[in-house]
């Protein structure tokens, strides 16, 4: 059986591979697939509404894979099932850092939150573009499970957002905003008090579905060589979300950062033509 040492590191790879995201300049013939190594260090929130963060330091792999169906690129690792002039559909990944409760004021004497993977379709409508900027409109849709020695489903989440791209100076940049819901049971992972956990403090609740607050998302990137650089700031909203009168939601804005930088060393010899 595991350690509970070998799990954690498992985990962190695990939320360190999720978290990675690659961008590359646009519009030029490119390897068909490249790999490096780097570091970032992350600042997160506990979870959405807690009012206590955590640092995390974890190994930076840099993917790309230009492949007709599969691809890892800026937009993520995906399967593009459709891709035309505005319109194409592929795959949404997404994940969450592990919290332990007794590092959490809130959460003092509940049971841990594991780590959490997401997965579910993607559509993406291309509104408008330009020479170095394109505005999109998509719609994610992720089924959300634990990440720990059994797995299980904590239900759905969607997040229809804008995201606009542009290139500037080498940099690519994105600005994405949107509104996020989600059902029952994924709310009631994170802010649920039951009756064996409520104190005089922290009455018991059950979290409804629905409307999850809103959020927004600003990353850089580039590449310097063999070199990939890049950072993020989020920022999350949750007033109004039908999770709000948790005894665990402290704060309503949360901010979450990072930067990480890769080292590029390996490939491929095949050359293909980069539109993105």
């Amino acid at each position: 059986m595991p350690t509970p040492e070998r799990v954690r590191r498992r985990r962190l790879l695990a939320l360190s591979l999720a978290l990675t995201a690659v961008t590359l300049p646009a519009r030029a013939d490119k390897p068909l697939w490249e790999f490096g190594l780097g570091a970032g260090a992350l600042r997160l929130p506990h979870y959405r509404g807690s009012d206590q963060s955590h640092t995390w330091v974890l190994p930076a792999p840099y993917f790309v894979y230009r492949g007709e169906i599969f691809r890892a690129d800026r937009d993520g690792a995906r399967a593009v099932l459709v891709d035309a002039e505005r319109f194409d559909f592929d795959v949404s990944l997404a994940a969450t850092a592990p919290t332990r409760s007794e590092d959490n004021t809130a959460r003092a004497g509940m049971p841990d939150l594991a780590p959490t993977f997401e997965v579910g379709p993607n559509a993406n409508f291309t509104l408008a573009r330009g020479a170095g900027w394109k505005l999109q409109a998509r719609v994610p849709v992720r089924a959300a499970f634990t990440l720990e020695s059994s797995p299980k489903s904590i239900g759905w989440i969607a997040t229809p957002n804008l995201n606009l791209d542009f290139w500037v100076a080498g940099w690519n940049v994105g600005v994405l905003t949107g509104p996020v819901f989600a059902t029952r049971r994924f709310h009631g992972y994170f802010y649920d008090v039951p009756e064996a956990y409520a104190t005089t403090t922290r009455p018991a609740y059950r979290a409804a579905g629905g409307a999850s607050g809103w959020r927004l998302v600003s990353g850089a990137s580039r590449r310097i060589g063999s070199w990939w650089l890049g950072g993020f700031v989020y920022g999350d909203r949750v007033r109004g979300a039908h999770f709000e009168a948790s005894p665990l939601v402290r704060r309503s804005e949360t901010v979450a950062f990072g930067v990480a930088a890769s080292y590029i060393f390996a490939a491929s010899s095949v050359q293909v033509r980069d539109d993105d």
